[in-house]
Order: C-alpha cells, then sequence, then structure tokens
C-alpha cells in the first residue's frame, strides 16, 4: 500500500516557524551582515548562497550550521566595490527571496533569480571538445538560420566547452516552432562540434523550453561530461598548476561528517561553485566556515552524503577534490575581458566572434546579455600561445568591431603563486572548535 503523502502537512513547520531574514548594517563597520533562520530542508543552503551570488555580493566571511531541523547562516557580504549593501531595492530582494515570502511558490523571486527573463525562447544546451573558432561557428550557424541570441553563458575547461544559448525567432521574437527547423538547426550544430573529427569524449545538442539556473546547469553539463578528468593543452595545464586549489579531506569520526578543507584563489561565486557541485554530487554541507585571506578564500565544510554516509574509500575522496578542482578552475581566467555594449541585432555576435577569431584570439568565457535593444557581452580571452595579449592587437580590434560598439578592456587580476606554493596555515578559525556550542 502506497502512503498517503500530504504536501501541506509535509511543509507545515514551515508554515508555523517562517524563515527569518535580518539584514544588519550597524554590527561589522566594513559589511553588511545577511543572516538567516529557517526550518531545515534539502537543498537550502544552494538556495541562499544562490541569491546572494546571483545579485553579484562578494562573500567574505560566512558562518553555517544546519544539523537536525533547523538551519543557521550568517554572512558578511559587500557588493563588487566593497561597499555595504544598502540600496533598498536589493534589500528588499534579498528578504523577500529568503524570507516568509519565499514560501509562495508563485512569488518567491528565489525560484527564478539567476534564470534570465528574456520573455518568449528556447534554450540550447551544448556542450563537446573546444577549439579555435568554434564559439564564432555555433554562432553563425545562429545567424545563418535567423534566431536571436537574447541570452549565452559560454565556460571552457580541460578543451571542453559547454554552453548555454537562449534563442528566439527573428522576425516574431517567438519561440521555433517549425519542427524541420529546429531539426536542421541541431543538424548543423552537431557537425559544427565535431569539428574535424577528433571529438574523442563526443559532443551532444540539446533544446528545452523554459527557464533553468544558467550557472548550475554548466556546472552540471560539465560534471555529467566528467572534465574533472580530462587533460587541457600546455598553456591551460600551466594555468591549473598556477591557480590550482589545495584542498584535502579529513574524517571528524566522533561526529560523523567527512571535513573538506579548500584553500584557493578567491573570487566572485566561489562559495557557491563549491556548495553547489557537493549538492549536485548528493552531498548534504551541514556546517561550514568561510572566510578571507588576503588574495585567498579558505572553506572548512563538514559534509555526509544524502544517506547519512561520509566518504570513507581513496578513490571517492580522490573523485570529490577532484570535482571540486573542476568547479573552482572552470571560472578562472586569465587574460583579458573585452566588454562589449552595442545595439542588438541578429548576427552581431557572430561577427564579434568571427573578429576575435582573426585576431587569434581565444575565448576562454562569455556572457551574452540581452536588455531591451541594447546588447551587453563579456568575453573573457587570451592569445593561444599563453603571451600576454598585444596592445596593438586591441586596438586593431576595436577597429575592426567598429566605432558603433564601446568596448572597454580588462586585464583579468591574476596571482603569482599557487596557495600550495606559497605555503598557508589551516584558518585561524576552525569550525570544529564550535561544534561544542551549535549541537548541545
Amino acid at each position: 500500500m502506497r502512503p498517503y503523502f500530504d504536501p501541506d502537512y509535509e511543509n507545515f513547520s514551515q508554515w508555523i516557524n517562517p524563515p527569518r531574514v535580518c539584514i544588519d548594517n550597524a554590527t561589522c563597520n566594513d559589511c553588511t551582515l545577511v543572516k538567516v533562520d529557517s526550518v531545515n530542508k534539502p537543498g537550502i543552503l544552494l538556495e541562499v548562497v544562490q541569491v546572494l551570488s546571483d545579485l553579484d555580493l562578494a562573500i567574505s566571511k560566512a558562518y553555517i550550521t544546519s544539523d537536525g531541523t533547523w538551519f543557521m547562516d550568517v554572512f558578511h557580504v559587500t557588493d563588487q566595490q566593497g561597499r555595504k549593501i544598502t540600496e533598498k531595492k536589493t534589500i528588499d530582494y534579498i528578504e523577500k527571496a529568503l524570507g516568509p515570502e519565499s514560501l509562495k511558490a508563485d512569488s518567491w523571486p528565489g525560484k527564478s533569480v539567476g534564470m534570465h527573463s528574456f520573455g518568449n525562447h528556447i534554450a540550447i544546451e551544448l556542450i563537446g571538445t573546444d577549439r579555435p573558432g568554434l564559439l564564432s561557428e555555433i554562432f553563425a550557424v545562429l545567424a545563418n538560420q535567423h534566431c536571436n541570441v537574447v541570452a549565452a553563458e559560454v565556460w571552457t575547461h580541460k578543451m571542453r566547452v559547454a554552453c548555454v544559448i537562449y534563442i528566439n525567432d527573428e522576425a516574431t521574437s517567438e519561440p521555433l516552432k517549425e519542427p524541420s527547423r529546429m531539426s536542421t538547426m541541431e543538424e548543423q550544430l552537431r557537425n559544427v562540434l565535431r569539428g574535424c573529427g577528433d571529438d574523442v569524449k563526443g559532443s551532444c545538442t540539446s533544446f528545452s523550453i523554459g527557464s533553468t539556473h544558467v550557472d548550475r546547469r554548466l556546472h552540471q553539463l560539465m560534471l555529467a561530461d566528467k572534465d574533472y578528468e580530462g587533460y587541457g593543452g600546455a598553456i591551460e595545464e600551466k594555468d591549473d598548476m598556477l591557480f590550482r586549489p589545495v584542498i584535502t579531506i579529513d574524517q571528524c569520526e566522533d561526529k560523523g561528517y567527512s571535513v573538506v578543507n579548500i584553500k584557493c584563489k578567491d573570487r566572485s561565486k566561489l562559495l557557491f561553485d563549491i556548495v553547489c557541485t557537493l549538492t549536485d554530487m548528493q552531498f548534504v554541507v551541514s556546517h561550514a566556515s568561510v572566510s578571507s585571506d588576503g588574495p585567498y578564500g579558505i572553506q572548512e565544510l563538514y559534509i555526509r552524503h544524502k544517506d547519512g554516509k561520509i566518504l570513507d574509500s581513496k578513490d571517492e575522496k580522490e573523485r570529490v577534490i577532484k570535482c571540486l578542482e573542476a568547479a573552482i578552475l572552470r571560472r578562472v581566467s586569465e587574460g583579458f575581458s573585452l566588454e562589449i555594449c552595442a545595439r542588438d541585432r541578429v548576427g552581431l555576435l557572430s561577427d564579434v566572434t568571427r573578429v576575435l577569431r582573426e585576431y587569434g584570439l581565444s575565448v576562454l568565457r562569455a556572457d551574452v546579455t540581452t536588455i531591451g535593444e541594447k546588447a551587453m557581452n563579456v568575453f573573457y580571452v587570451r592569445d593561444p600561445s599563453g603571451n600576454p595579449v598585444d596592445m596593438k592587437t586591441i586596438e586593431a580590434l576595436r577597429q575592426e568591431i567598429g566605432h558603433t560598439v564601446m568596448l572597454n578592456v580588462k586585464r583579468v587580476p591574476s596571482t603569482t603563486k599557487s596557495p600550495e606554493a606559497s605555503g598557508w596555515a589551516k584558518t585561524s578559525f576552525s569550525f570544529g572548535n564550535l561544534f561544542g556550542k551549535f549541537l548541545s
């Protein structure tokens, strides 16, 4: 006999004890404290971190505990300029996304935060072997099929590329409906991804309707593709050694946890990338401490499998370390970022990426957004040989793209030493020191 399931009863504790969110700008002089208290539920940590990450808030410290039935978090956050969060619109958004209104499925922005709201569209998911000019060829196929790219995000890692691209019809701004047209486009994209036939791991093209959280979906695509087992080119391998995080996994046997310690170059969305990967690997983060030490981010996470088991084999620990390392490195970019702002039109991305290809620049990551009639695109590029990009090339690129396009060039900050090479001690704050207080 199938057990009776009453969703209202299952959520009863959340209605009696709704989530509480406190935005505290008084306690600290240099940051805002975001405090979240809630009934514990599967995936809640990722939901909270996702909201803060999608608002581009920098997390300098965090204290997380969610053992048993209750979930308590404190995040020290600033905007990207290092300022407190004082804008009422942002504060209201956080309170609505994480507070009592989040229980209303139809009104909770957390259900769609990070999901681009571009009206009617179809999402294309692509994964395959990266090579020079691939992005240009992908956008050329879409332009030839008279498709407007309303948003896209592209990641590369270990010679693999993953894309999520939102498109609609050029003439109607509606989703594509003709099966024959979509079939033709799919075949052309598959041919582009196959390249010269040296795609050892294979490629995949799929269409979907609706919204998805783009960053999480890219992590899922690359995790399923096992990019953590791949090998990049000589330049990428050199970068991986430079930025490689130091990750260890120990046991806290008396409390029944595996303890993941991470130190790596600090950057935006680091905590999201780690929590997202652990969640998709079916782990639960029960406790964690997060802090910054100069240019480095330090994280200590107490985890278990969803079934309550710890990591008890060497092979499993090595796999988790590889997957976390890949999740951290996917978003690391060395070189220049090209921020391009222009009036949107079909073929714009095809033209821009063609010019990048002609000037010998490799695209490591791309973030494409369309707001109204304005296209705002960011490309992270570098010289394929690993040499610094010549500024003469940048100026020539500016002339080639055209005077009607605003082009802002920024050098991506780098570090000269990996955490392992520079030497470091474990964070002075250890969550283990507070176990007695939280678990008593």
